[in-house]
């Protein structure tokens, strides 16, 4: 191992400089003594005057192809949310599931997840929660009750869609309690009763939060964190063949998001409800009334949304259109309509998944909401009104998170500071002892420091901190970079121990009827099971479809000429 000295004393001026300003930004982004947004502008003061870089050149990295896809993918979502498409498919699934405890559960933990993989994860939190908290009620009230019985709206269906802001803060208790009343008590209950529906509520509550984080790793655009992963290998190594995008992502992490949920599904069925899987699965007579109470519940919201409006139904058609172009852009397994129509010299695609996002998004703003011709003009009578748009730039500023996008340039700053200062071909070759140790053993521990340290920091400041590190390590060590690069940027979603991990978990504990242990306890082993469900992923199935058991050239550098050699006289793989 080399000197402390070595360590705290680069060879260059530029790399301790650069060193110098991710440790202050890292320290900034964990306690949070600047808004997270704010910290991230940081290099655009610093590497100019360290002489790292020039100030048009950090500029450029703060409006990448990644923040395009990101601006694209967050207005197709605000459509989404706008038009309150996304409560009709939860209503619907909810119906067809039914409400019986375990298929209640997994109801839910299916409709977040789907959810949370294309709209924002805190704001289907915002909108599961009090659809589960009406829907408890029911089933902890007496059969048939009064507001049932005349068809009464529950008022913890009175959803209301929370602003950009009030996503980034924590729900006030006072206001939380008038939005969203706590349910009443039973008349009565005995104390097993009132421990079970404890239990039950902390289950329900939980399995939304936790169905959202899991949820937003199946997709490219689900979370922040995949969006970062991008942009750094397209950052650190240009000359890689757009290796990561909607496609190869969606097969390598949608099934390990199925296989989470569903372990997290039984974990939290076991923890909340008990062995007993015949009642857990409503197989007895117990229950039958208020099960059939709450499923009127569901019915009755259903029924409430009408049938689908123009509006809905063109944001329906766009989105899908959306999912099928990203798909089929540059597939990889066969010539997508980006390599036969729009090729470069090359036969490579020249649009990429932030173009298809934009002009999505361009149409909605074109297309009207209702059908042209048929709103009267109240102003002016006898004469045609021209409906809104599907998409209006007031309800775009409203809800479009402009802060991440700026958090996503200052990561692609830093990585290029780290790249041009030398930092990153320092610090890998600090790194080069772990060349002796397995390769999945150094997968499987880089993912247990990635899932404990999200637990306190923003998963996208951890994400942009730790990917340029583990890039110059990887190619020290002359492994795949995207071997460790793919397991710690979905172990970073993996906050589920602690409120303030992420703004679902916050929400969710704003509810009530949850203490910090409930969720930690619960919390842990889904570390766990994580933690083993991603090192089972980059070992299995994501080894073919990324080729990941040899040293890509476009990873090569100066200083991993070494690697040529190793690459050459190694029969075995590393991964």
């Amino acid at each position: 191992l080399p000197p402390p000295t070595a360590l705290l004393f680069p060879s260059s001026p530029q790399e301790a400089y650069c060193g110098y300003a991710i440790i202050l930004m890292a320290l900034l982004w964990c306690t949070e003594a600047l808004p997270l947004a704010v910290t991230a502008f940081f290099p655009v003061i610093l590497f100019p005057m360290m002489g790292i870089m020039d100030a048009s050149e950090v500029s450029v990295e703060y409006l990448k192809d990644t923040n395009i896809l990101f601006v694209g993918g967050m207005l197709v979502a605000i459509a989404v949310e706008h038009w309150n498409l996304h409560k009709r498919i939860a209503l619907r699934v909810l119906l067809i599931i039914g409400v019986r405890p375990a298929l209640l559960i997994l109801g839910f933990m299916l409709v977040t997840a789907f959810l949370s993989m294309w709209i924002s994860n805190t704001a289907t939190t915002a909108m599961m929660l009090p659809i589960a908290q009406a829907v408890l009620e029911q089933l902890h009230k007496m059969p048939m009750g009064k507001d049932v019985e005349e068809g009464r709206n529950n008022p913890a269906f009175e959803l209301q869609e929370p602003s950009t802001q009030k996503e980034e803060t924590k729900l006030d208790e006072k206001d939380n309690k008038q939005d969203h009343p706590v349910p009443p008590a039973p008349s009565k209950p005995s104390m097993q009763q009132n421990k079970e529906q404890l239990h039950f509520n902390q289950g329900m509550s939980l399995c939304v939060c936790y169905s959202a984080s899991i949820g937003g790793i199946a997709t490219l655009t689900g979370t922040t964190p995949n969006l970062v992963l991008q942009g750094q290998v397209n950052s650190i190594f240009p000359q890689n063949a757009n290796v990561v995008n909607f496609a190869s992502w969606f097969g390598f992490a949608f099934p390990a998001m199925v296989i989470l949920l569903f372990l997290s599904w039984l974990w939290l069925q076991v923890l909340f409800l008990g062995f007993n899987f015949r009642k857990n699965f409503g197989l007895g007579d117990e229950m039958r009334e208020q099960e059939r109470a709450a499923f009127d519940v569901v019915r009755r919201e259903h029924k409430l949304l009408g049938p689908m409006t123009f509006a809905e139904k063109a944001v329906t058609i766009l989105f899908i259109l959306l999912v099928v172009l990203w798909f089929t852009r540059e597939p990889g397994f066969f010539t997508g309509w980006g390599n036969l129509a729009f090729s470069d010299k090359d036969g490579k695609s020249m649009p990429s998944d932030g173009t298809v996002a934009i002009f999505i998004a361009v149409i909605m703003f074109i297309v009207p909401s209702k059908i042209p011709g048929l709103t009267q003009d109240p102003g002016k009578p006898g004469k045609l009104k021209a409906p809104p748009a599907l998409l209006s730039w007031n309800v775009v500023k409203e809800k479009m998170p402009w802060n991440i996008m700026i958090l996503l340039g200052g990561g692609f700053a830093l990585a290029k500071g780290s790249e041009a200062s030398g930092l990153s071909t320092w610090l890998g070759d600090k790194l080069t002892p772990l060349e002796s140790v397995p390769s999945p053993a150094i997968a499987f521990i880089l993912c247990l420091l990635i899932a404990t340290f999200t637990e306190c920091t923003s998963n996208v400041a951890t994400t942009t901190l730790f990917l340029p590190i583990l890039a110059s390590m990887a190619q020290a060590i002359c492994i795949h970079p995207l071997y460790v690069m793919l397991p710690c940027t979905l172990s970073a979603s993996l906050a589920f121990m602690l409120p303030v991990a992420t703004p679902p978990n916050a929400i969710t504990f704003s509810f009530g009827g949850l203490r910090v242990t409930d969720m930690a306890r619960a919390g842990f082993m889904l570390n766990i099971i994580g933690v083993l469900v991603i090192t089972l992923a980059i070992n299995t199935w994501s080894i073919p479809m990324f080729d990941l058991h040899t040293f890509p050239s476009w990873a090569y550098s100066n200083a991993t000429a070494s690697c040529w050699v190793s690459q050459a006289n190694t029969t075995t793989p590393r991964p």
